[in-house]
């Protein structure tokens, strides 16, 4: 029988907060010291976020909005990793073969934490840190994000059907 592969595809993006907030700005489960957090009612880990949603396309159960929103809103619970564990858990015979993410951000600056990024998605999802892409960019000033108002995050999610 031929291996069945399949795709999805998941964006997320967040206004970043007032620069004196308390809240932390949380991408890929990390946290960037050089941004305020986002306004969110939880984390807003556009990157987390994201990948939520891609496997929400590959599934058609609804992670943010649904099995997210009642995490956060009725039992407190604001860490976007959690959200991206209750998502893996939906795939059924599905198992994800790769994930590729891009951000566009002025800030916060991502060049050096790439890597340890990659290695937090990985670590959330068990896959390798081979099986997780991340590009980024600034934007260049054409959107709000590019502006330095927000960021943005989409994500791609390759799932082979296990028999």
């Amino acid at each position: 029988m031929p291996q069945k592969f399949r795709t999805g595809i998941g964006q997320d993006s967040h206004r970043f907060l007032l620069p004196d907030s308390s809240k932390p700005c949380i991408i890929a489960g990390l946290i960037f010291e050089d941004a305020p957090g986002f306004n969110a009612n939880s984390d807003g880990d556009i990157v987390f976020h994201a990948i939520c949603n891609a496997i929400t396309s590959l599934t058609g159960v609804l992670i943010l909005g649904d099995i997210a929103d009642e995490l956060c809103l009725k039992h407190g619970i604001t860490d976007s990793e959690v959200y991206l564990k209750e998502a893996m858990k939906t795939l059924g015979k599905q198992v994800v073969v790769h994930v590729s993410v891009t951000i566009e951000a002025k800030k916060p600056k991502f060049k050096e934490r790439l890597l340890a990024m990659r290695e937090n998605i990985a670590r959330v999802m068990n896959l390798s840190v081979q099986e997780v892409g991340i590009t980024a960019t600034s934007g260049e000033g054409l959107t709000d994000f590019g502006c330095g108002d927000g960021a943005q995050c989409f994500a791609i999610v390759t799932t082979e059907e296990m028999s």
